[in-house]
């Protein structure tokens, strides 16, 4: 995040090896691979590189591990979708520091926050979970999951057609716990609590890979579903 007064400050990482199709299904933060000393450096890298070009307002810069090592593939000069686990696990709001740079105020973050507890957030998209088709339609039956540290992000609601033109996001799970294992916790009951009728969304899945000893082992690589897919 930077400002036009030339400060830049990182937030931390996230975790978003599990995908498919290149597509993000599941995010967290902290990333289970990453340990203080290479988030030092990450960071660092990535303040360099903004300070590099002024830039200002929210981005992420990502990079792939391997072994030890990091690699920059890209920035994304925007806020995006996986943003409020970084706000979860750091109390930074993230949308909030945007519209103060707009504003032409600085940052009210000059440090890297410290990381507590931990965060997960899941896509939950319209599509069938097993053969990931589009499920556009109708939503006839809606009910959002509560309790402690969830957040929903959304913007259905019942009567709510879903195109079939666009993304098929339809709501962010997140979920926060005190350690990771918490956060599974809690994901898994609000997963299961969350109702969306009328058409086939990916909740499923989610509560497939939940359950799933890599996952909650922390055994992550961009690989994962497709070792996922051979074992379900």
């Amino acid at each position: 995040m930077g400002d036009t007064q030339g400060h830049v400050v990182a937030l931390g990482e996230r975790e978003c090896s599990i995908q498919r199709r290149h597509q993000k299904l599941i995010e967290e933060a902290p990333s289970v691979a990453v340990d203080a000393e290479l988030r030092e450096r990450m960071c660092e890298a990535a303040v360099e590189a903004a300070v590099a070009v002024g830039y200002t307002s929210a981005g992420t810069v990502e990079f792939l591990y391997n072994d030890g090592q990091f690699y920059f593939m890209e920035m994304n000069t925007r806020i995006q979708v996986e943003h409020p686990v970084t706000e979860a696990v750091t109390g930074v709001d993230l949308v909030l520091e945007q519209l103060r740079v707009a504003n032409g105020q600085p940052l009210s973050v000059r440090r890297r926050p410290a990381i507590h507890g931990h965060a997960i957030e899941f896509r939950v998209n319209a599509e069938d979970p097993v053969t990931f088709a589009p499920s556009p339609g109708e939503i006839t039956e809606l009910a959002f999951p509560v309790g402690p540290g969830v957040r929903i992000d959304t913007h259905i609601y019942r009567g709510y057609r879903v195109p079939p033109n666009y993304d098929s996001l339809l709501a962010k799970v997140i979920a926060y716990g005190g350690n990771r294992r918490e956060a599974i916790r809690r994901a898994k009951r609000a997963l299961s609590m969350f109702v969306i009728g009328g058409v086939r969304t990916s909740i499923p899945l989610h509560l497939r890979i939940l359950e799933e000893p890599d996952f909650v082992e922390g055994r992550l690589s961009t690989r994962f579903m497709e070792r996922f897919a051979t074992r379900e």
